[in-house]
Parts: structure tokens; sequence; C-alpha cells
């Protein structure tokens, strides 16, 4: 087996390259970007022939890399992708938050959950205020009140039981020596340290990201993380039990306990106690360019794979696929059809979607609401014009006193795709949700607010109670999409997800329509403009439209809304060229990722 070599000189990849909740109905609710712009850097697009790691930050998907080449498989590369993201990517995700991993391998798929977990303490009115009102967003999100019990390490030590190759210690080797030696602060990170207001407040973050003047330090600091060095170090040797037992486990439940002004519920049971769990992946059904494939995206708690199944299916159900490309854009009729679709998927999002724990699904299964015969009813609501009263659908047989969430505010996350030389692929989706989670540092990694992603307000304006409203243990609904996409053979030919919160929805299903319908490569689709619809509002990416599409829109009744839209995309795809099956890999020009591989 090769041996791993780790250098000050990974460093320089990082240098050449980041409102108040209110409680209304759907229809009214824009959605402000997970995560502020950082600029845009065209990438090339990648090809390699034996494997590929797509990852956020250049050092974690060269780590990913490093893990490949010294004998490690897809999963291995994960596990070390993840801890590095945790030091060079601390506002998106980290061993304080969850994940969703789509793992294909020679035993079959798996979806392995690791979603944090309400405290036991909790209950439906979390976030309801002394007023009786739904708390304000920030004002829940900052301090110990939003943590959930983070569920990625355990998830990650599960899922590298189960299929890992190189030994766990092994996958550490990089994060820790980054953490120790120091790595030079991104851009990306740089931007959002010096645009977010609350992490000033925790002294720990504040010594930790910002110079004694309170300015971030500056682009290309070398900043070394000696506390995260020795978590990851006990990890490492202990296993998942050292970040869920003992000393790192008291840091944790005091510092979401003892938070001055809004502390949580979380207690050492809540985190000895977590388990994650194994699910069957949701797959359905696509057919493109007269190619039939299969999609199969993350189940409940996530509402990813049912949403972007749905909005696919319901296009499929109309005429856009004969709507190509105009001047290399989507063309008003098409981004038409697709809002109207997203808009009906969300609306049954909004009624059905939680922890399948707690929540049943309608007529009994999950894929009840991506048959074909319900989406083709769905479809048919599709006109020249916007719907004005958008509905939840009702698959039959379904049965469900559940009344609709309203619209709230969700965060970031990060995206891996890896797939190896064994031909193993895996998507995953990791979150600490909100920028910087909720502010709150505990031995060199920040604690999600993860517990946001429930409804604030346990009960519709009838008085029904919400599917994902907080429950003791529940798993919060979550946007996350990550997707593996099979041939007619059976192989994968992509990987692919996002970060974005709900509109992380949207970013996966631009890029799997660009490339399965359009043709496209990773790359050329990432780098479509970004567009969504949630509610009323059509969200286009700004600047990258042209007026004419704009208006085309509004004649047809969209009240469109052009806004950032800081999607951060990374894709993988099978493709033969010249005979030879070769991987093309694509990463967002909105963020800092790369893809690597031989």
């Amino acid at each position: 087996m090769a041996r791993l070599h780790w250098s000050l000189s990974l460093l320089l990849l990082t240098t050449a390259c980041t409102p108040t909740f209110k409680y209304q109905p759907s229809a009214d609710v824009l959605r402000p970007p997970p995560e502020n712009a950082s600029g845009y850097t065209e990438k090339p697009g990648w090809t390699t022939r034996k494997f590929a790691v797509a990852a956020a930050n250049p050092l974690a998907t060269d780590a990913g890399y490093q893990i490949i080449r010294a004998g490690g498989n897809a999963i291995d590369a994960a596990i070390a992708v993840q801890m590095v993201l945790t030091l060079v990517e601390p506002q998106s995700s980290g061993i304080g938050g969850g994940a969703f991993l789509l793992f294909n391998g020679k035993s079959g798929l798996v979806a392995y959950d690791g979603r944090e977990t309400a405290p036991a303490e909790a209950d439906e009115k979390l976030f309801i205020g002394s007023d009786g009102k739904a708390m304000p967003f920030n004002t829940a999100v900052v301090g110990g009140r939003s943590v959930g019990t983070p569920g990625a390490v355990k998830m990650l030590e599960l899922a590298h039981k189960e299929h890992g190759r190189l030994p766990w210690a092994t996958l550490f080797q990089p994060a820790i020596q980054l953490a120790e030696q120091g790595f030079p602060l991104s851009p990306r990170l740089q931007t959002l340290l010096k645009a977010d207001p609350d992490l000033k407040k925790d002294p720990v973050t504040a010594t930790y990201f910002y110079q004694p003047n309170g300015e971030p330090w500056p682009v290309g600091h070398l900043l070394k993380n000696p506390e995260l060095a020795g978590v990851l170090r006990q990890i490492a040797i202990q296993g998942a039990k050292a970040l869920y037992e003992g000393e790192v486990a008291r840091a944790i439940v005091q510092k979401v306990r003892s938070h001055p002004t809004n502390p949580g519920k979380m207690s050492l049971a809540d985190l000895a106690s977590y388990q994650p769990v194994k699910r069957n992946a949701l797959c359905h059904a696509y057919q493109a360019q007269n190619q039939n494939y299969r999609i199969c995206g993350f189940p409940p708690p996530s509402s990813g794979g049912i949403a972007v199944g749905q909005i696919l299916g319901i296009l499929s159900k109309t005429n856009a696929a004969s709507l190509p490309l105009e001047n290399g854009l989507p063309s008003a009729q098409w981004l038409h059809l697709y809002t109207e679709a997203s808009r009906l998927a969300f609306a049954d999002r909004a009624q059905y979607i939680g922890d399948p724990a707690f929540v049943s699904p309608p007529a009994g299964r999950w894929e009840s609401l991506l048959d074909d015969t319900y989406l083709q009813s769905r479809a048919k609501l599709i006109g020249d014009t916007v719907i004005k009263d958008v509905q939840p659908g009702t698959p039959p047989g379904t049965t469900t006193g559940f009344g609709r969430m309203a619209e709230q505010i969700e965060y970031g996350t990060s995206h891996i795709s890896i797939v190896d030389t064994e031909g193993n692929a895996l998507a995953m989706t990791t979150t600490i949700e909100s920028g910087f989670g909720s502010k709150q540092m505990v031995k060199g990694f920040l604690l999600n607010n993860e517990l946001t992603d429930f409804s604030f307000a346990p009960t519709d304006g009838q008085g029904k109670p919400v599917a994902n409203r907080v429950q003791p243990g529940k798993r919060p609904r979550s946007s996350m999409a990550p997707t593996l996409v099979f041939d007619d053979q059976g192989k994968v030919i992509m990987s692919a997800g996002s970060p974005g919160g709900a509109l992380i929805i949207h970013y996966t299903a631009k890029t799997l329509y660009g490339s399965l319908n359009w043709g496209l490569t990773p790359q050329q689709a990432i780098n479509l403009p970004n567009f969504a619809a949630t509610g009323a509002p059509t969200q286009l990416e700004e600047k990258r439209f042209p007026a004419s599409t704009i208006e085309a829109l509004k004649t047809r009744g969209h009240d469109v809304r052009e806004v950032t839209m800081t999607s951060g995309l990374q894709a993988l795809k099978r493709v033969v060229v010249n005979g030879e099956a070769v991987w093309q890999g694509g990463a967002d020009p909105r963020r800092e990722g790369i893809v690597k591989g031989d």
C-alpha cells in the first residue's frame, strides 16, 4: 500500500483560487441566499480515467485524492474529505453537524442517515417565544437552543465499518496535520467572516477567526487549530465515542446548556444514545434523449430526493423536452414549465415530508409522490400562465391530518462526490445548517443549528399539526439531495449534489437536467445560471438572463426576482470517449471547489 505524504506544500492549493423569520403563507416568501457570494471563478472542467474526487475546497479534494492513491476507496476518501472540510470550510459542515450519504458498492445501494436529532427534552414549543409567537430566526439560531445532536461522525463510522478499506485512524491524518501546521485562510472563508455579525459574540470564535482589532484574519493567514487536532486524534484512536462520550461530549453539552441568553436542551444522554440509520434510497425511472435512467436520491427526513424526482417527473409530462437551450440559456417557456413544476413539488413538500419515525408517508409509501399517474395529474395543472393558488396534491389512498408548513429560511451545506478505482460511487451532502452553524465553537469545531430546520410553528393556521414540527428525538426535514444516476445496465453514470438550503433541490435538478436532457458536461451544466421557485416569486440568478426572458416570464404572470444564488455544486459523469469510459467532473465557479483524480 502506498504511503501517505502530507506536507505544507498542499496549503498552497487554496491561495490560488464563501432576515428575520416571519410566519406567512408559502406563496409570499422569497428565500434569501443561504451563504453570501464570494466571487465567480471560471472552472475548466476535469476528465479522469481511474477515479475522481469532487469537494468544496482544494485541500479537502486533495485529501480524498491522496487517500484513494494510498489504496483507499470512496468511503475512506469521503471521511478524509469531511475531516478536512471541518477545518477549512467551517461555515458549511463539520464534525459538529450531520450528513446524508448515498453509497453504491458491490453489495448494492445504501443510504446512510447521519441527520441530527432533537434533544429528549425538546418539545414542539422549542421556538415559541414568551409572547406565544414564533421566535425571530436569528434569535433562535445563535446560542444553544438550535443545536441538534450531531450525527456525521457516527454515520461515517458505520459506513466505514461496513465498506471502508484503509484503517480508520489513517483517514484523519490529512486533517490533523493541517490543523497542527496551519492552512491559509481562503478568500471565501475570509469574505464570510467579514460579513457575519454574530461570530464575534462568542469569545472562542472571536479569538480563533478574528484579529485583536475585530477584523478577520487576512486571506493567506496561516490558521492553526491545535484543539481540533486533539479531538481528531481522539476520534482516530477511540472511534466516534470520543466525540459522543467523555471530555468532548461534556464540553458540547456545557456549551449548549450554559449559553447566557439562548441555552439549549442537549444532554449527555442525547449524545451517547445517538444512532445513524440505514435507509433504502428513493429511486425512480427517468428518460432523457431516448435513454433510460434510474435516478436515486435520499428519502425522508430529506425532502431532496422526492422534490427533485417530482420536478423532473412533472417536467417530463410537459413539452419541456422539446425546448432546447436558446443561446446557451434556458428559454422563458422552459423556465415557466420548470418553476410551475417546482411550486407543485414544494407544496407537497410542505404538506407531507418529515422524519419517517414520526410521520407516515401518503398512501403508505413515499414512492406514491413519484408515481407516474400522480405526476401526470400534477402536470395537467400547468397552463400558459402561473397557477394562482398552488395546493398540495393527494396521491390515491392518502389520508393525512397534517397541516401545511409555512416557509422558513434554510441555509447552507457542502457536497462531496467520489468514484473510486473499484467502481464504488458516493454522493454525500453534509451540513451544520446556517453559515457557521449556531456560532458556538467547542474544542476547535462549530456546533450546528440544525433544529431551526424544524417548523417553528407546530400547527398551521387551522390548528392542524405540522409534519415537521419539533418532537423529542426527531430528525428535522432537510433539503439535502445527494444523487446517484444509473444507466439501463445498472452502472453508476453520475454523482451530484449541492449546498444551498431549500434551493439545493433546484441546483441539483438543474445539473441533472442539463446533463441528461441537454447533453452538457457536468461543468457546463453547473455553469448554467441558477433559477428556482418555492412559492410565488420566480428567482433568477442576477445578471445572467436577458431582459427578453424576464419580460416573457412576467407576461405569463411570474413575479420575477433577480437575486444572488450561491450554489456549490459538485458533479461527476461517466461518458465514453473514443471507446474509453472516463469521468467528467465539474465544480461550481461560485465557490472554491475542484475535482481531482487519475
